[in-house]
Parts: structure tokens; sequence; C-alpha cells
């Protein structure tokens, strides 16, 4: 089953974002949680919180 959670009226920049969700797409949850906490990048924080929200979900 697929967990899903959506973060809307976030005021950064969507290609900002998008070159982070690059790197941490289709990785483990662990790996990519590690990948949030050390990539130097502003989105990294937000899509911390959407990543823990996606696996709160899925539980």
């Amino acid at each position: 089953m697929e967990a899903r959670a959506y973060l809307r009226h976030a005021r950064i920049s969507p290609r900002k974002v998008q070159i982070v969700l690059d790197l941490i797409r289709n990785k483990p949850v662990n790996e990519a949680a590690a990948i949030l906490k050390y990539t130097p990048k502003a989105a990294c924080e937000p899509l911390a919180k959407l990543l823990a929200s996606a696996v709160a979900n899925k539980e």
C-alpha cells in the first residue's frame, strides 16, 4: 500500500524542491531521512516533515 502526504502553501520555489526530491525518490525511508538531514538545501526541512507525515499516514 502506498502512503501519501501533500505539501501545500510552502514558501519555496518548486525548482528548489524538485532538486531535493530527485535525491530521495525511490529510496528507503531511513535512507531518505538521512539524506534530508545532511543535505544543506532550504527545501530539506519541509520535506523532512512531509516524509514523517507520510510514514505516519502509512501506519
